[in-house]
């Protein structure tokens, strides 16, 4: 045992006295948790000492909507800058990136595993029946009043809970914003929300840093800022407006600009969706001038007529935190993100 000893505390001063390590690490892929054109995700648990696991989600980016291997490896290296990039924030409401590996010229991307619902699911009106059929009728009220309620096509979000959700998607944007990132693809989909009662934004595979532009388009035309779907490039002002729509969403209960068959009818719905604002949402949203204010403002047709910024959204006058203050004066606000985390312990 002697021996042994010294020989263990010799290879520990080598391992510490080295520029690099390696070692092997092996991934068991649990389940897939979704895919898209840009690639497949799993849960997977990663190998560690003494039989532990750590457990991770790994996207696997597909070549086959690239015209060549070239074409692919140049695009799959600037992804792999821009995961380096979003590795280094460490903000609460953004997705965290581990790493970025290549087998055999495909390259994986090690993130966080968020557990939780996006908001897309946890908009659709089953959610609302699962929450019926497991909880007692006066709490069944309490939901309805204070978190969610249906509506004749999804769930509405009470304006309370939509803006304290509102306000963590904004800090999250607010630091890629910060670094010059660009989310570029902010949709109910890429928003989660984990059983914690946080929000974070995922899902980063239109995000481009404004000195590494990406190479052709890949975000959503339905939530994208009006001037994104004439052309131009996306930016901090069009993910406000991105989030808006997003807002308008959970405030109204109804899928945004549905009907909508062609570019140029979307175009000319999200000209006019300022100005029907107190003709689409419920009573308690537009009696309310700060929430509707807010709301108008975020999704303004000219990009220089919304917020400057994230923190400006967020923070100033008519921004998002005016209106939780108001609630709080009211003696109307609620400790949302307990609320959630209830909730959704509730949907199971």
């Amino acid at each position: 045992m002697y021996a042994e000893g010294i020989l263990l505390n010799q290879h520990f001063r080598e391992l510490v006295s080295r520029e690099e390590v390696a070692w092997e690490v092996k991934y068991r892929l649990l389940r897939r948790l979704g895919s898209g054109g840009q690639g497949i995700v799993y849960l997977a648990d990663r190998g560690g000492a003494f039989g532990v696991t750590f457990r991770l989600a790994l996207k696997f980016f597909r070549p086959d909507r690239y015209q060549s291997v070239d074409e692919y490896r140049n695009d799959m290296s600037r992804l792999a800058r821009l995961a380096m990039k979003l590795s280094r924030l460490q903000q609460d409401h953004l997705h965290d990136v581990y790493n970025v590996v290549e087998s055999k010229g495909i390259m994986i991307q090690a993130m966080e595993w968020v557990d939780g619902y996006d908001l897309r699911r946890l908009l659709t009106p089953q959610t609302l029946e699962q929450t019926r059929g497991s909880v007692h009728p006066n709490r069944w009220d309490y939901v309805n009043d204070v978190i969610v309620t249906r509506t004749s096509e999804q769930l509405r979000l009470k304006p309370g809970i939509a803006i304290s959700m509102i306000r963590e998607c904004l800090h999250g944007v607010g630091a890629l914003h910060r670094e010059g990132l660009i989310h570029a693809d902010l949709k109910p989909a890429n928003i989660m929300i984990k059983r914690t009662g946080n929000c974070k934004i995922i899902d980063f595979g239109s995000a481009f840093a404004v000195d590494d532009k990406p190479p052709r388009n890949t975000w959503t035309p339905r939530y994208s800022a009006i001037e994104v779907q004439q052309g131009a490039l996306p930016s901090p002002r069009s993910d406000l407006a991105s989030l808006g729509y997003i807002l308008f969403e959970m405030l109204s209960g109804q899928y945004p600009f549905s009907g909508v068959h062609s570019e140029e009818e979307l175009i000319a719905a999200k000209t006019l969706l300022p100005k029907q604002l107190p003709f689409l949402l419920p009573e308690d949203v537009v009696r309310n001038s700060t929430l509707l204010n807010f709301l108008a403002k975020m999704i303004a047709e000219k990009p220089e007529d919304r917020f400057a910024s994230a923190e400006d959204a967020d923070l100033s006058e008519f921004g998002a935190a005016a209106f939780e203050r108001e609630l709080v004066k009211g003696d109307l606000s609620s400790e949302y993100e307990n609320e959630l985390r209830l909730w959704l312990a509730e949907i199971e």
